[in-house]
C-alpha cells in the first residue's frame, strides 16, 4: 500500500528523533511491501527563522494532503527566553492543531519492565501500569475568551464546551476502552465547574450506547492523587483540555523515562503523531536524544493508518532494544553501554527487518562486536 506522510522536524532535537523514526518506516516498508512517500514541511521556531511564520500556508496544504503528520519537537530558548515575543514557536502547533481540526490528544503511558527502576516512584505500584489518556484538544480554556483591564491588575480566560466536542473525543475514548480492558475513567472537577457538569451529563448519556464499558469518575485533584497512589487502576481516561495537559505530564514519570512516550493528536480527516519531550535544545546535535518515543509515534501512526501487525512489529523492536540495552544515556542500565541515537534507530530498522535473528546477534553486532552465529 503507499501513503503520503508529511515530516515536521521542528526544532532542536526533533529533526534527529524524526529521522530515526523514518528509519523505523522504512524498514516497515521494506518488509511488509508499503511505501511511504515523505515531504518535509517546516514549522516552529526554524519556520520563523526562513520565513516569520512559525506555520507557513505551505505546511498546512501539504499536511491536509497526507495520510498522516510525524512532527518531532517545538521551542527554541531565544524565544522561550523572551516572553515580550510577538511570534513565538507554539503558536505554529496551537495553529496547525485547530486548522486540521485535530481535537483528540492520545497519549499511551506504559511502565516497561526494563525501566522501572528509572521511575521515582516504587516498583510494586507502577509495574504493570498501561493507561491511554483521551485529552479534548481544541476546545476549553486554552482556547476561550480572554481578557486583561485596561490596568493591567486583572485578567479573565473563558473556559467553553459544547456537546459536539465532548462527545465526538468520547466516542473515541469509548472506542479505545473496548479494545483494551473496557474501563473508562472521566476526570473533571464537576463539583465545581459548570463545563465539567457537563462533561459528566453528555460522557454518562454516551455511555448507554457501550454497554461493554464500565464508566466512572474522579475529580482531578483526586485524579493527580490517584495517578501517583494507585496508577494500575486506570484504563482509559478522558478528560478536557487543561486537566489532559496537566494528568498527562504527571503521568508521564511513571514509566521511568520521558524518552519513551508518544502521542497523537485526532482529527476527522487529519492525524499528526509526535514525542511529548520537547525540542530539549541542550541535546540539539550531539546524537545522544532518546528516539524510541518518535519511533512509537511512528507506530502509533502505522496503527491509525490500519497496519496493525506493522505497528506491533515496531513496538518489538522498542522493547528489545530496551532488554539488550540498546538505549541513549538517559535510560541505560548497568549492564549495558549508552549509544548514541542514531544507532539506536539503526537498531529498531535492522530488528525489524531481521526479527528471527538471535539476541545475541543483535546485541553483538548493535554494540560493535565481533558477530557470533
Amino acid at each position: 500500500m503507499k501513503f503520503n506522510i508529511t515530516i515536521i522536524p521542528g526544532d532542536g532535537i526533533g529533526p534527529e528523533v524524526t529521522a530515526q523514526a523514518k528509519k523505523a518506516l522504512n524498514a516497515i516498508a521494506d518488509t511488509y511491501d508499503h511505501t511511504f512517500v515523505f515531504k518535509e514541511a517546516l514549522m516552529g521556531a526554524v519556520a520563523i527563522d526562513k520565513t516569520g511564520n512559525p506555520l507557513p500556508d505551505e505546511t498546512i496544504e501539504l499536511c491536509k494532503k497526507s495520510d498522516a503528520i510525524l512532527f518531532g519537537a517545538i521551542g527554541d530558548p531565544k524565544y522561550d527566553n523572551d516572553p515580550t515575543a510577538k511570534v513565538r514557536p507554539e503558536q505554529g502547533l496551537l495553529r496547525l492543531r485547530e486548522t486540521l481540526g485535530l481535537f483528540c490528544n492520545i497519549r499511551p503511558v506504559k511502565a516497561y519492565d526494563k525501566l522501572i527502576k528509572n521511575s521515582p516512584l516504587k516498583e510494586n505500584i507502577i509495574k504493570g501500569t498501561d493507561i491511554a489518556i483521551y485529552r479534548e484538544l481544541t476546545g476549553g480554556i486554552y482556547f476561550g475568551e480572554k481578557k486583561l483591564s485596561d490596568d493591567g491588575k486583572v485578567a479573565f480566560d473563558g473556559c467553553t464546551y459544547s456537546v459536539e466536542e465532548i462527545q465526538r473525543v468520547a466516542h473515541l475514548a469509548f472506542k479505545a476502552a473496548q479494545n483494551r480492558r473496557k474501563k473508562l475513567t472521566l476526570v473533571d472537577k464537576a463539583n465545581v465547574l459548570e463545563t465539567s457538569r457537563l462533561w459528566r451529563k453528555t460522557v454518562t448519556e454516551l455511555a448507554d450506547q457501550y454497554p461493554d464499558v464500565a464508566l466512572d469518575f474522579l475529580f482531578v485533584d483526586n485524579a493527580a492523587m490517584q495517578m501517583i497512589l494507585n496508577p494500575k487502576q486506570f484504563d482509559v481516561v478522558l478528560t478536557e483540555n487543561l486537566f489532559g495537559d496537566i494528568i498527562s505530564d504527571e503521568a508521564s514519570v511513571i514509566g521511568g523515562s520521558i524518552g519513551l512516550l508518544a502521542s497523537s493528536s485526532i482529527g476527522k480527516e487529519n492525524a499528526l503523531f509526535e514525542p511529548i519531550h520537547g525540542s530539549f535544545p541542550q541535546a540539539k546535535g550531539k546524537d545522544i536524544a532518546n528516539p524510541l518515543a518518535s519511533i512509537l509515534s511512528a507506530s502509533m501512526l502505522l496503527d491509525h493508518l490500519g497496519l496493525y501487525e506493522e505497528a506491533r512489529a515496531i513496538e518489538k523492536a522498542v522493547e528489545k532494544s530496551l532488554e539488550l540495552g540498546i538505549t541513549t544515556e538517559d535510560i541505560k542500565s548497568e549492564d549495558s553501554h549508552a549509544t548514541s541515537t542514531s544507532k539506536v534507530g539503526d537498531f529498531i530498522a535492522d530488528y525489524i527487518e531481521n526479527q528471527e535473528d538471535s539476541n545475541i546477534n543483535f546485541k553483538n553486532i548493535h554494540m560493535g562486536q565481533s558477530t557470533i552465529i
